[in-house]
């Protein structure tokens, strides 16, 4: 049986630090995992910008209410879903996802935690598993699933890797040029395309 585990963040939606930076005008919050490899190094760095700034759960959260998925990627993700199983393997939060769960009709999601204190500042998060993208795509295939797997940034080498079939997509100059070897596309057409082809 065959499955694809997508990054969400840069392929179904967009990031959404980056959409909070804009409306905060704080742009040090526009750093995500296609800059930084280092995921707690950019979570803590993250949240220090939260606290110097006042900023809490509910101002990302008003943000998120307001964002749509990418061009494409609704019709992309449901057209997907008529051929195989989907699940959306990513560094955000549950505390942001579901209004943008809502938007892609629900897909299964595997994500993080935040921690937050009773006035809305967060404080730490919780990764759901270390490595988690990567185990998610190992504990698939051990109850012998066929496993394709798509993202754009340093987080998703691994699962891409890890995974029977895979390939970037719209990911940054500097990991395509350092990891030449994983095969990038860059519209949905062409990703359907791909998983056509594993399929």
């Amino acid at each position: 049986m065959n499955m694809v585990c997508l990054d969400l963040e840069g392929v179904l939606v967009p990031e959404i630090w980056i959409a909070f930076s804009e409306a905060t005008g704080i742009g040090e919050l526009r750093r995500t995992t296609r800059d930084e490899p280092d995921y707690d190094k950019l979570m803590n760095f993250r949240i220090d910008l939260l606290k110097k700034n006042n900023l809490k759960l509910p101002d990302i959260q008003k943000v998120i209410s307001g964002m749509k998925p990418l061009d494409g990627a609704v019709e992309f993700s449901n057209t997907l879903r008529e051929k195989t199983q989907l699940v959306i393997l990513s560094d955000t939060f549950e505390q942001f996802a579901k209004p943008l769960m809502e938007k892609l009709s629900w897909p299964t999601l595997f994500c993080n935690s935040l921690e937050i204190a009773e006035d809305g500042a967060v404080t730490g998060y919780r990764l759901r598993q270390k490595n988690g993208k990567r185990e998610a795509v190992k504990a698939f295939k051990s109850i012998n699933m066929r496993v394709f797997a798509a993202g754009d940034s340093f987080n998703d080498l691994a699962m891409i890797r890890e995974a029977d079939g895979g390939c970037l997509f719209r990911a940054p100059e500097q990991i395509r040029k350092d990891y030449a070897d994983i095969h990038c596309v860059d519209t949905f057409g062409a990703l359907l395309s791909e998983i056509n082809n594993f399929l």
